[in-house]
C-alpha cells in the first residue's frame, strides 16, 4: 500500500497543512502512528476528545445504536434525541435546544435566532474571537487571514476589543441583535475574559434589549474546570453554542435557547443530520462518562498543576502562560510553529493559537505523569538552539 501521507497529500483539497504524523490508534490521552510511535495528544481532536480516545462506553453506545437506527430527521420524535434534549436542558438550565452537527453550525443558528427574535440585524463580536468558518460565523470571526479571501461577508458585523466593557458599551445600539463572546478566546491566543467584563456584557445586553450569545464550543464539557465555562462567572446567556466534545468525538453541535429568545417560528432553520440517533446516543454516553469520571474536577485540579509546571519553566523565550483548566497557552517571544514541530518530533502533539502561542488541549483524562512529560519536553525544546520550521 502506498504511503498514507502521500495518498492524502495527493487527493486532499489543500486547505489543511498536514503534519508528518499518521495517526491510526488512540487510547486515553495517547495516540500512535502507523510506525508504532507513541505521542501524548495535546491537540485532543482540537477539543473534541475530552473523554480521551477509544472510550469504551461511548464506543458501545455507538455500536448498539448503529444496529438499531442511525438516521431519523427531527420531524419524527426519537427516544435518543428526546433523552438528550432533556439532559442538555437540565444541565444548562435553558429551556430549549436546536441540535446540529458542528460548532460553526451552532453559531450560525444562534445568529439567525437572535435576528428573528429581536427583529434587529447587527451583531457585535470581539477582536481575536473565533466562531467558525461558514459565512455568518466567519463574519463574527476576527482573523483577517480567515476573512479576507471571502469578502464581502455578511453585513452588519462589528468587532471591539475583548475585555473592554467601555468599547462594548459604545458598540451596542438599538440596532444590535446580539453580542457574541467566548469565555476564553481559544483560537485567538488563549485569553480568558474577566468576570467583570462578561457579567457587564450580559447586563448591557439586557438593558439594551440585545441578546447575549456565548460561544463555548472549545471551552465546554469540563475543559475549563466547570462543566460549562459560563459557570465560572454565573452567566445566563440567551443563546449558548455547544459542540466539540459533546458526543465523545462524533460530529455534533447544539444551540441552547433561553427564555428571552422564546419559541421560534417554524421553517426558519433546519438540519438534515442534526440530532440523528447515532450522535445522540454517543452524546448521552459521553455525558454519563464525564459525570462518572468527574472530568470538570479533574480538569480544574490537573489544570492548576499543569499551569504551575509551565510557569516553572525558566526560559527567556516565554512571555506569558495563561488559560483556564486544561485549556492552556504558552505565549513565546518568537513564532510558535518551529517549537510545535520540535515537540511533535519528541512525542508531544500541540496546537498553535495565533503566530506565537503554543496551545495545549489534552484529553481531560490525561494523568499528571503525562503532563510532567509534556512540560519536561517543552523545557528541553525551549532550551535547545532555535529550531527551524519545516514546510508541511
Amino acid at each position: 500500500m502506498a504511503d498514507i501521507f502521500e495518498i492524502e497529500s495527493r487527493y486532499t483539497s489543500g486547505v489543511y497543512a498536514k503534519r508528518h504524523v499518521t495517526v491510526v490508534r488512540g487510547e486515553g490521552a495517547v495516540v500512535w502512528d502507523d510506525q508504532g510511535h507513541e505521542y501524548i495528544d495535546c491537540v485532543g481532536g482540537q477539543g473534541t476528545a475530552n473523554l480521551g480516545h477509544a472510550n469504551a462506553a461511548v464506543a458501545a453506545a455507538i455500536a448498539a445504536q448503529a444496529q438499531r437506527l442511525i438516521s431519523c430527521p427531527e420531524i419524527f420524535p426519537n427516544d435518543q434525541r428526546a433523552a438528550l434534549m432533556e439532559r442538555l436542558t437540565q444541565l444548562t438550565g435553558m429551556p430549549r435546544v436546536f441540535l446540529c452537527n458542528s460548532g460553526t453550525e451552532a453559531v450560525e443558528a444562534a445568529i439567525k435566532f437572535a435576528r428573528v427574535a429581536t427583529k434587529r440585524t447587527e451583531i457585535v463580536a470581539a477582536m481575536r474571537g473565533f466562531h467558525g468558518r461558514t459565512f455568518g460565523a466567519l463574519s463574527a470571526t476576527w482573523n483577517k487571514a480567515y476573512r479576507e479571501p471571502f469578502e464581502p461577508l455578511v453585513p452588519g458585523y462589528s468587532h471591539v476589543p475583548y475585555n473592554n466593557l467601555e468599547a462594548l458599551s459604545q458598540a451596542v445600539t438599538d440596532k444590535t441583535a446580539a453580542v457574541i463572546l467566548e469565555v476564553v478566546q481559544g483560537e485567538g491566543g488563549v485569553y480568558p475574559g474577566s468576570a467583570e467584563y462578561l457579567r457587564g456584557a450580559q447586563q448591557l445586553c439586557r438593558e439594551r434589549s440585545a441578546l447575549l450569545i456565548i460561544d463555548k464550543v472549545q471551552t465546554g464539557f469540563g475543559r475549563t474546570g466547570k462543566l460549562f465555562a459560563i459557570q465560572h462567572h454565573k452567566l445566563q446567556p440567551d443563546l449558548l453554542c455547544l459542540a466539540k466534545s459533546i458526543a465523545g468525538g462524533l460530529p455534533m453541535g447544539a444551540t441552547m435557547i433561553g427564555e428571552r429568545v422564546g419559541v421560534l417560528p417554524g421553517h426558519i432553520h433546519g438540519s438534515t443530520f442534526g440530532g440523528n440517533p447515532l450522535a445522540c446516543a454517543a452524546s448521552l454516553a459521553a455525558l454519563s462518562e464525564m459525570e462518572r469520571l468527574d472530568l470538570p474536577a479533574r480538569a480544574a485540579e490537573n489544570g492548576a498543576y499543569f499551569r504551575e509546571r509551565l510557569q516553572e519553566i525558566n526560559s527567556p523565550l516565554i512571555r506569558e502562560v495563561r488559560g483556564l483548566g486544561l485549556l492552556m497557552g504558552v505565549e513565546l517571544k518568537k513564532k510558535s510553529a518551529p517549537y510545535i514541530q520540535a515537540l511533535g518530533k519528541r512525542g508531544v502533539l500541540a496546537l498553535s493559537a495565533g503566530m506565537n502561542v503554543i496551545r495545549f488541549l489534552p484529553p481531560l483524562v490525561i494523568t499528571r505523569e503525562q503532563l510532567d512529560r509534556v512540560t519536561d519536553t517543552l523545557t528541553r525544546v525551549l532550551a535547545e538552539p532555535a529550531p527551524e520550521a519545516v514546510a508541511e
